[in-house]
């Protein structure tokens, strides 16, 4: 009898590791299942679209925003805390590097066209803002053409290369993560820009491959109060 009931609580015990055992093996499968689905590309639903198409749009219509631009460079990183407005096509902030970088330290502002830069010694300088062979350069034109005076067309967007990638928590917001389409006349180029949009459209972050570095430039916005480039 004795034995039969130390069999009985050894069969209850397996039972039950078997149980705890597959739940554990389920959880697994489920969270990589869930992670998979997540970071996997597909194609942008109509609504995925839609967020996409009127997110620079947006931008532009809110005037301007604060953003935070992560720019790479074999001498040490730099990075740029300023104030876009997307309207006007201006920018005002404040640059910031690392290593030898740090010697450019120093308020900023900057047009399609042009970048100035201010020192104690000097003043404000002028400068072209180049179209290719600089990081920074290539960063702040980046940003400033975040914003569009109308939204782009959403039915078109996938047909050239838009599609999602995942979901992302980026500074509280809960966002997916959209590839942008490639340019019509680059095939190369498709791929090469990231978003994380909010429900609503709005841009929460910017990544962007550039040609002069092998590690993107990375935009994020929202990172302080945002003050009107004068």
């Amino acid at each position: 009898m004795r034995n039969l009931r130390s069999l009985t609580r050894r069969a209850r015990w397996v039972i039950a590791a078997g149980v705890t055992a597959c739940a554990a093996v389920a959880t697994v499968l489920l969270v990589v299942s869930s992670n998979s689905d997540a970071s996997a590309p597909r194609a942008l639903t109509a609504d995925e679209a839609n967020r996409l198409a009127i997110t620079r749009f947006r931008n532009y219509a809110s005037g301007g925003r604060a953003v935070r631009i992560t720019v790479p460079d074999t001498a040490g990183g730099l990075t740029v805390t300023a104030s876009v407005d997307f309207r006007a096509k201006r920018a005002y902030g404040v640059l910031r590097g690392d290593g030898r970088n740090s010697s450019s330290d120093g308020p900023i502002r900057w047009t399609s066209t042009e970048l100035s830069a201010a020192s104690a010694t000097v003043g404000w300088t002028n400068r072209p803002l180049q179209t290719a062979g600089s990081a920074l350069d290539t960063a702040l034109r980046i940003a400033l053409g975040l914003g569009a005076d109308r939204p782009d067309n959403a039915q078109l967007l996938p047909q050239n290369g838009a599609s999602r990638i995942g979901q992302e928590t980026v500074n509280g917001h809960q966002t997916d993560v959209m590839v942008g389409p490639g340019a019509r006349d680059r095939p190369d180029t498709e791929g090469t820009v990231r978003y994380w949009i909010g429900a609503d459209g709005t841009m929460y972050r910017v990544q962007v491959a550039v040609a002069s570095e092998p590690q993107p430039v990375v935009i994020d916005f929202d990172t302080q109060p945002y003050v009107a480039p004068k």
